[in-house]
């Protein structure tokens, strides 16, 4: 059978026209027999503060489990600090200084050809959901998931039992807010885990980060954190869970991330590794090593491109990331990359990169302190203990590093004997080679992906929205090919979903559009077009012409 596949024109040949037929003469809709399942389960602000990678206090079983029936990645991070700026980079597969989205809460659109990758898993047939934070720095379009937020059974909800699936979970109990939220409120994680689990500040005192001054809010802030951890394992045990009762586990793959590093200061936020290093669990049963350890570099970045390798999709050229595994995995780059800008209200502007051992970091305003103040992150009990010992000259060592007046232009740390980037060894002149290298490929990595974090961010946003408006998505409209039913947009890079009504007169789901439709005359439809950035135009009523 031969059937039109629509895809934007800019994927393959430039920006120049909306949309391309395609002429695919075999088309396979995806079934879970021979592709897998995907489940991700993801978790805000933690650091790899799990029993699996060694933190004498953590109780995480459920993830220990998981790693040792798959593979844990020790050298994970993600290319920022800060949650919507690596969200952004998650579900494009781009770096978010290639699209603009560096600058926390601001709304972006991306170039025409830039899609939200679970588009492409739809498009293949998987039934995708996400329950629920999205936080990409733009809206989330009816595109993207089969289902979002909270009202739906993730997929349990697939319209047909051997339909493959996508769906995300991911939990917020260990954010930032949350280790310093109420006795009250964690309370109720204490029961929930237990008080024989629940962590002892003075305790868990002798692995507080050696840049914070240890003081009694600083412990109780990293025992909560500790404590939200665990309940967050016990949530993500209901999950694995979930999937052994529905007998799926075996053809899913399994993928526990964290968006950053800790939500502890100087870690959130930051391109220290505090801020960016973070847990990384893949299983996928008779395919991934059971209990195997990888140390290659590993990015979030690499998200995208991994899970539509898996799923037998064919991996977009423009994006950045590389397949992690796999029959097409690809081999590991010779560095990591980092940013930092504008956080909340906080002009900031950093580059960096990493290799296994070494970090290396690029000041692009070495006139402002490291210490400027954030409003939502000076509520932290900790952060504020760090600044009233600083304003009374009570900081020794590596802890008054972050109040000094001005940053050097450049910062280059040996991470294997300095974890906690407290030794800059930019200057000394036994490193001036590797620092030469180190700027090199930074400068070379920005030239790459045309970092737009070098424009000022009000330039920047006009450009994508001239007079600072948002622009609608055009209608569909319908045409007819080879007596199937097509349905476009005029709007660069969109998307078009469709629902038809089924025999009870209701409409049903909202379906993306990814090739010609057989429906009998007459039928109604409502469609829809979006485009990532973009508002989504009005729903139209369509009739399928009789005479076709």
């Amino acid at each position: 059978m031969m059937l039109l596949i629509r895809w934007p024109l800019t994927l393959f040949a430039g920006p120049s026209l909306a949309a391309l037929w395609l002429v695919c003469l075999c088309h396979t809709v995806a079934v879970a027999g021979d592709r897998p399942n995907i489940v991700w389960i993801s978790c805000e602000d933690i650091s790899p503060n799990l029993g699996c990678y060694g933190d004498p206090h953590a109780i995480t079983p459920n993830l220990d489990r998981l790693a040792s029936q798959g593979v844990r990645f020790d050298n994970a991070f993600t290319p920022a600090g800060v949650c919507a700026v690596v969200r952004s980079s998650v579900i494009t597969g781009m770096y978010a200084p290639a699209i603009g989205s560096q600058h926390m809460r601001s709304h972006i659109i991306p170039p025409p050809e830039v899609r939200a990758f679970p588009e492409y898993l739809r498009a293949a047939g998987y039934f995708c959901t996400n329950r629920s934070k999205t936080d990409y720095q733009f809206d989330p379009v009816p595109s993207i998931w089969d289902r979002q937020g909270n009202d739906h059974n993730d997929w349990r909800d697939r319209r047909e039992p051997d339909q493959p699936f996508f769906s995300v979970i991911n939990f917020t109990i260990s954010h930032e807010s949350q280790i310093r939220h109420s006795q009250q409120k964690h309370d109720a994680v204490i029961e929930s885990i237990g008080q024989a689990n629940a962590r002892d500040p003075d305790q868990v005192a002798d692995t507080l980060p050696a840049y914070l001054p240890d003081t009694p809010a600083a412990r109780k802030n990293w025992a909560w954190y500790h404590d939200n951890i665990t309940r967050m394992d016990q949530m993500a045990g209901e999950v694995l869970e979930r999937l052994e009762q529905d007998g799926l586990a075996d053809n899913t793959l399994v993928v526990f991330w964290s968006d950053h590093g800790m939500g502890m200061p100087r870690g959130k936020r930051w391109i220290y590794d505090s801020g960016t290093h973070i847990p990384m669990i893949m299983r996928w049963p008779d395919h991934l090593k059971s209990g195997s350890v990888r140390r290659d570099l590993t990015s979030t970045v690499d998200l995208a491109a991994t899970m539509l390798a898996v799923a037998g999709v064919s991996v977009p050229k423009y994006l950045q990331g590389r397949v992690l595994i796999g029959e097409k995995k690809q081999p590991e780059p010779s560095y990591l990359y980092f940013h930092r800008d504008r956080m909340d209200e906080v002009y900031e502007l950093q580059r960096g990169c990493r290799d296994r051992r070494w970090k290396y970091i690029r000041n692009y305003m070495p006139e402002r302190t490291y210490a400027q103040r954030i409003d939502y992150m000076d509520e932290m009990p900790a952060m504020k203990d760090w600044r009233r010992l600083a304003a009374e000259g009570g900081l020794v060592g590596g802890q008054a590093n972050w109040f000094a007046e001005t940053k050097p232009a450049e910062e280059l740390y040996d991470t294997e004997n300095d974890p906690w980037e407290l030794k800059n060894l930019a200057a000394r002149p036994q490193y001036r080679d590797r620092l030469a290298r180190m700027r090199q490929a930074l400068e070379s990595w920005q030239d790459e992906i045309g970092d737009t974090g070098m424009i000022p961010e009000p330039v920047l946003m006009g450009e994508m929205k001239p007079g600072g408006e948002i622009p609608q998505t055009k209608p569909p409209t319908q045409t007819t090919v080879g007596g199937n039913v097509f349905l476009e947009s005029m709007t660069e890079g969109s998307a078009v979903v469709y629902r038809t009504r089924g025999e009870d007169g209701k409409w049903g789901d909202w379906m993306l559009f990814s090739e010609t439709l057989e429906l009998p005359g007459g039928l109604q439809l409502e469609a829809k077009a979006c485009r990532i950035g973009y508002r989504t135009s009005p729903v139209v009523t369509l009739t399928v012409d009789e005479d076709r």
